[in-house]
């Protein structure tokens, strides 16, 4: 099936809300890890600037130690054994569940979404260490990413995109899509592949998220880097359903991720193999990850050796809801290394409503508030590792941070200290020793700030509403100008258009790109003979058996009244003729029912690929336009080259 990334689309929705994305440090790691000459003095620098991070990648590097050897404690040490590539896909997925392992979309599981992606990054990297398509740290990087699009959805239209997941509970993958497509006019598979494209992943990686949801019904050459990667994700895709699924739907899937693998040519044990190493990683994973923002699938005795029903595409089904009343009580941390204070501002908070968490140091006390993300924090000046103030301005520059109401805890009102405090971006301050009466004061001001906050927030909310609903209906009526509504292929405006880019790409980078032009043979005579409505169903099922027997990164556009384009990126010659081949024969073999009435159809196609003495797409299309042609003279129901 052919999917396009809408660059426009995904430009809107990027534009109506705030896309989950790697932050700051993370994003910064994961950029210069991509980079030929980084270093780990480099990488120790960035690091450093993330006190959470940290903490995290000492606690992963011990957990690699052989037993009864010496603990790590320097970050420098620990960056030495992870390395580059570990450390990078810890920053993001640290980054990414920290930062959206909740949300205000009500039927969105966020827990089983991020179980699930980090199972299938662990399955996508052990698939890669067999098959060596792509680098293993690479590949583990877009198997947590290749369904980020349904987060965004979640992300930027919560209230939308919990009815589109109530109406299609219970049903399957396609019936989500189709309604994705009615309410956003993008998937979230496109979204996905459009978010991974604008952070910059190569093309094939792209190409794989945008097919793997349907990598059990669509065709490809088995010699392309592309349908490998495809059919790669999709398996780990199929792995993590089964990981994560009820024991009863669990043979669907392994069955699903058998008809996969055997198109590697795997044998079933490989695959039962590939399920017991993601299990016993995922063990390891889910030790050094924020696993309080998700819940733990239970992977015991994976059930790999039941019978397999017949072969399924996996299901995304709608989750249970999560609840996120705009009234619930105030979340409150308080970082304080004094225990019995502490427990007095537990107590003394919890008393007036609030809930509250505490932390013994500012670098717990910075981890917990990532992961908890509190709308206000009593902090202690004085404390061991990192002080209040430091704290402060830690927090103060990630975007979660910005909007948190600190209070610090001083001794002393001495002016000077007062004026650093509320320079490093403290909100108010209490003098010890504490007096209850002006902690309530103190937090009653916190209050107010925090709902006020709220209602900006929910004012920007309707704004972003209202954009995205313009956004959606300007979408659909750019849609339909570019839309044939019988066939729903791209109509001829935008396979001129398209063609333009392709062969611009093509010459900027040297690749080969090749087209189709097809006829319907004799379709003036069956129009004539048996009226409009027979000759609508002969399109109708030319289109949809094209449809299928064309690979996932064609293009199909319907151009006039019984003529079809397809435009072949990254394929030469012989490919093209092999593919129109293929759909040469598809529709001469299935028969167009229309009422009583049962006819053969065929169709005529002309092939031609770019050469460099080309000067344009429109020379291109000439000449496969003379192989059609050619095609029709030399009897109809054919495929002709251009020689």
């Amino acid at each position: 099936m052919n999917e396009l990334i809408d660059t426009s689309r995904f430009e809107e929705i990027k534009a109506a809300g705030e896309l989950p994305s790697p932050k700051g440090i993370a994003l910064a790691i994961a950029r210069m890890t991509q980079r030929g000459d980084a270093s780990l003095a480099e990488l120790a620098r960035l690091v450093q600037g993330d006190p959470a991070l940290v903490g995290r990648l000492v606690r992963a590097a011990n957990g690699t130690l052989a037993h009864g050897a010496r603990p790590v404690v320097a970050m420098r040490d620990a960056l030495s054994v992870l390395g580059m590539a570990a450390v990078r896909n810890l920053a993001l997925a640290f980054s990414l569940i920290s930062s959206n392992g909740k949300g205000l979309c009500r039927s969105f599981d966020y827990s089983r979404y991020w179980s699930g992606s980090v199972i299938r990054a662990i399955a996508m990297q052990k698939i890669m260490m067999r098959l060596r398509l792509a680098g293993v740290e690479e590949s583990f990087s877009v198997g947590l990413l290749s369904g980020i699009g349904a987060l965004g959805l979640a992300s930027v239209f919560p209230a939308q995109y919990s009815r589109v997941l109530e109406e299609v509970q219970g049903r399957d993958g396609a019936a989500l899509l189709e309604q994705e497509r009615l309410a956003f006019a993008m998937t979230h598979v496109e979204l996905s592949a459009a978010m991974l494209a604008d952070w910059g992943m190569p093309r094939f990686f792209v190409a794989a998220v945008l097919g793997h949801e349907s990598a059990l019904v669509v065709q490809g050459d088995g010699d392309t880097r592309e349908y490998g990667l495809t059919l790669a994700l999709g398996l780990a895709r199929a792995i993590e359903s089964a990981c994560v699924c009820d024991d009863a739907s669990r043979p669907r899937h392994l069955a699903a991720a058998r008809s996969l693998a055997a198109r590697m040519d795997w044998l079933p044990e490989q695959v039962c193999n590939l399920c017991d190493e993601v299990a016993q990683d995922w063990k390891e994973w889910s030790q050094i990850l924020p696993v309080d923002a998700y819940a733990l699938p239970s992977l015991d005795g994976i059930a790999i050796s039941e019978p397999v029903a017949a072969a399924a595409v996996p299901e995304l089904t709608a989750a249970a809801a999560n609840d996120v009343p705009g009234d619930e009580a105030l979340r409150v941390l308080v970082v304080d290394d004094d225990a019995g204070t502490r427990m007095t501002l537990q107590a003394l908070l919890q008393r007036g409503g609030y809930q509250v968490e505490c932390a013994e140091n500012g670098v717990s006390g910075m981890e917990k508030a990532l992961e908890y993300q509190p709308q206000i924090m009593v902090v202690d000046w004085v404390m061991p590792q990192m002080n209040g103030l430091e704290l402060t301005r830690t927090l103060r520059q990630t975007r979660m941070g910005r909007n948190i109401y600190i209070i610090v805890l001083t001794s002393h009102e001495d002016e000077q200290r007062l004026i650093e405090a509320f320079e490093a971006g403290v909100d108010d301050y209490m003098v010890k020793p504490l007096k209850p009466r002006v902690l309530e004061a103190r937090m009653r001001a916190g209050q107010r700030l925090v709902r006020l906050q709220r209602e900006l927030e929910a004012e920007r909310e309707e704004i972003r509403r209202y954009a995205a609903e313009l956004g959606v209906s300007n979408r659909r009526l750019q849609e339909a100008a570019l839309t044939d509504a019988l066939t729903g292929f791209p109509n001829r405006r935008y396979a001129m258009s398209r063609i333009a880019q392709e062969w611009a790409i093509a010459q900027r980078s040297e690749r080969p790109l090749s087209c189709m032009l097809i006829d319907v043979d004799y379709f003036r005579q069956i129009n004539e003979t048996y009226g409009h409505d027979v000759a609508d169903k002969v399109l109708e099922q030319t289109a949809r058996t094209i449809r299928e027997c064309m690979r996932t990164q064609d293009v199909v556009c319907r151009t006039g009244g019984d003529e079809f384009l397809i435009i072949c990126p990254d394929t030469n010659m012989e490919q093209a003729m092999a593919c129109a081949q293929r759909v040469c024969a598809g529709v001469a073999t299935v028969p167009v029912q229309a009422g009583q009435l049962r006819l053969k159809s065929s169709i005529s196609v002309g092939v031609a690929q770019r050469m460099s003495a080309m000067p344009d797409a429109d020379a291109l299309l000439a000449l496969a336009d003379q192989a059609l042609m050619g095609a029709k003279k030399a009897g109809r129901n054919r495929v002709q080259s251009a020689t």
